[in-house]
C-alpha cells in the first residue's frame, strides 16, 4: 500500500483495541460456517474468554458500546439462559481432539455487575461448569460501575477468582460528569472505591476521561490526584470521543482543532503526572503501579497473546477470533436496534454456526500483529515477527514504518531488533492504528450504516 504524503494527521480518530474494527464485519449470509468447522486444527491451549453483559442502569453521553438500559420482563434470566445454550454449543464445537485450556478471562459489557449477586455466580458457573476455565487459576478481569459495586457482588467475584476490577468513574468533578451525561454523585463514587478495597481484589483500575465540556488543566489535575489518593494499581486515561447515535452526537463543541489541541494537552499532564508518582505507561491509555501485583500472581504466567491466539467471546456483544475468521453477531448503537438483537439472542436454541464477521487472510493477520505490537509501550520485536511470517515488516509495511519515522513517532533509541513507538508515538496512537487499516477494511467501515 503507497500513502501519499499527507499533513499531520488528527490525533484521534479511533480508538483501536482489536482489528479488524467492529464496523467492517458484515453477515455472514447462507456460507455461515459451524462452529465445529472453524475451530478444528485451531489452537486452543491459550484461549481467552470473553463473556459480555449487554445491561446498564444508565447509558453515558459517550457511550457506544452494544448495551441497553435497564433489564424489564426477567430479561437478565432469559439472557443468561441463552448464553448457557450458547456457552454449550461452544465448548461442544471446540472438541476435545486436543487440549482446550483458558489462559485469560473478562466480563465486559455493558455492566457485569448490573447482575445479582446470584446471577454473578450463574455467570461464574457458565464460565467454568460450561466452558471449562478455571476462574480460580487464570486472570480474572471485571468492570464495574459505582452505582453497582455493591458489598454482595464484589463478595461474589472476590471468592471466584477476580483478579482485576475496572470501574468507570470518568471524572471526580460532579460538573464534568453531568457534561458527559454520567449521573453520579461523588459521596457514591467514593463509596464504591472503598467497598472495592475492602474486597480485597488484588488490582484496581479506575478510568478517566479527558477533554469532556469544560474541563481544565486544574480540574483534571484534580481527578487524577483524587483517583491516585486510592492507590489504584492501574489507571486509564481515555480521550473522550462523540460518536453517532450518542448521547452527545448532537451537542455543539468547539472546533475539531482546538478540541484535538486541548485533548492532547490533557493527556501529557495525565501521562506526566502519572510518570512522575510511579506509574509505568503500557500503552496510550494504560499505565500501570510499578510497585503493583501481576493480575496473574501466584496464578502462573498471563499467556495469551492477542497478536496470535485465538478468544472465544459469549453474549450477544462478544467478539471470537480464529486464525481465518473473527465473528460476533450484529452490532447496534441505538436503543431500539439493540433491544431486537438482545431480543433475538435470548430466542436462539442454535448457537453453532458464526453469525457476522470478516474473513481474515494472511496479509490482514500480519496487518492485525503489527498494528496490536505497535500500540504497546513494550514494541514488537522483528525476530518475533520473522519467525511467524517468516519475513520482516519492512517488507510488509516499508511505506507505513517510513511515514511513521517522519513524523517522529518510532523511537529512534530502541535496541536493534525492536519496533517501538516514541513517546509522539504512543501519544498519537489514535492516529497511527488507523493509517495501518487495509484498503478492504476502511472501504467496509465507510460503508458502514449506523443503527
Amino acid at each position: 500500500m503507497t500513502l501519499a504524503p499527507a499533513a499531520h494527521p488528527r490525533p484521534y480518530q479511533h480508538y483501536v483495541y482489536a482489528y479488524p474494527h467492529k464496523t467492517a464485519y458484515r453477515p455472514l449470509g447462507d456460507d455461515r460456517p459451524a462452529l465445529r468447522e472453524l475451530w478444528a486444527g485451531e489452537r486452543k491451549d491459550a484461549l481467552s474468554l470473553y463473556l459480555h453483559i449487554p445491561f446498564c442502569e444508565i447509558r453515558c453521553g459517550f457511550c457506544n458500546l452494544f448495551t441497553r438500559i435497564g433489564a424489564p420482563d426477567e430479561l437478565t434470566t432469559r439472557y443468561l439462559d441463552a448464553l448457557d445454550r450458547q456457552a454449550t454449543a461452544v465448548r461442544d464445537a471446540l472438541g476435545d481432539d486436543g487440549p482446550v485450556r483458558f489462559a485469560a478471562a473478562a466480563f465486559g459489557g455493558g455492566t457485569p455487575t448490573f447482575l445479582t449477586a446470584d446471577e454473578l455466580e450463574r455467570l461464574c458457573d457458565i464460565a467454568e461448569k460450561r466452558m471449562g476455565a478455571d476462574l480460580a487459576a487464570v486472570p480474572l478481569a471485571v468492570e464495574t460501575s459505582p452505582s453497582t459495586a455493591t458489598a454482595d457482588r464484589l463478595a461474589v467475584l472476590a471468592a471466584r477468582g477476580t483478579t482485576r476490577l475496572s470501574i468507570g468513574v470518568q471524572s471526580f468533578v460532579a460538573q464534568e460528569a453531568r457534561a458527559a451525561v454520567r449521573p453520579q454523585r461523588t459521596a457514591e463514587v467514593e463509596a464504591a472505591l472503598g467497598r472495592i478495597r475492602e474486597s480485597r481484589i488484588p488490582v484496581l483500575n479506575i478510568d478517566l476521561i479527558y477533554g469532556i465540556d469544560g474541563q481544565t488543566e486544574r480540574s483534571w489535575r484534580y481527578s487524577l490526584e483524587t483517583a491516585l489518593a486510592w492507590r489504584p494499581e492501574e489507571l486509564y486515561l481515555y480521550p473522550l470521543y462523540v460518536r453517532p447515535l450518542t448521547g452527545l452526537d448532537r451537542r455543539a463543541r468547539e472546533s475539531d482543532r482546538e478540541w484535538d489541541a486541548r485533548r492532547l494537552a490533557l493527556y501529557r499532564r495525565g501521562r506526566d503526572l502519572l510518570l512522575g508518582q510511579g506509574y509505568e505507561q503500557v500503552s496510550m491509555r494504560m499505565f500501570r503501579r510499578t510497585d503493583a501485583p501481576g493480575a496473574g500472581a501466584a496464578r502462573g504466567p498471563d499467556d495469551y497473546a492477542c497478536q496470535t491466539d485465538g478468544m472465544i467471546g459469549l453474549g450477544c456483544g462478544a467478539r471470537s477470533y480464529t486464525s481465518g475468521l473473527h465473528y460476533s453477531f450484529d452490532y447496534a448503537v441505538a436503543a431500539s436496534e439493540v433491544r431486537g438483537i438482545i431480543d433475538d439472542y435470548t430466542g436462539t436454541e442454535d448457537f453453532g454456526r458464526a453469525e457476522v464477521g470478516f474473513a481474515m487472510d494472511p496479509a490482514e493477520s500480519r496487518r492485525r500483529h503489527l498494528l496490536q505490537s505497535l500500540l504497546q509501550a513494550r514494541g514488537l520485536a522483528v525476530a518475533e515477527y520473522r519467525e511467524r511470517f517468516g519475513r520482516d515488516p519492512g517488507d510488509d509495511f516499508g511505506p507505513e514504518l517510513a511515514r511513521f519515522t517522519a513524523l517522529g513517532w518510532l523511537d529512534g533509541s530502541a535496541p536493534a531488533g525492536l519496533l517501538r513507538l516514541s513517546p509522539e508515538g504512543l501519544a498519537h496512537s489514535d492516529a497511527l492504528g488507523p493509517e495501518l487499516f487495509s484498503p478492504a477494511v476502511r472501504a467496509r467501515m465507510t460503508a458502514y450504516e449506523p443503527k
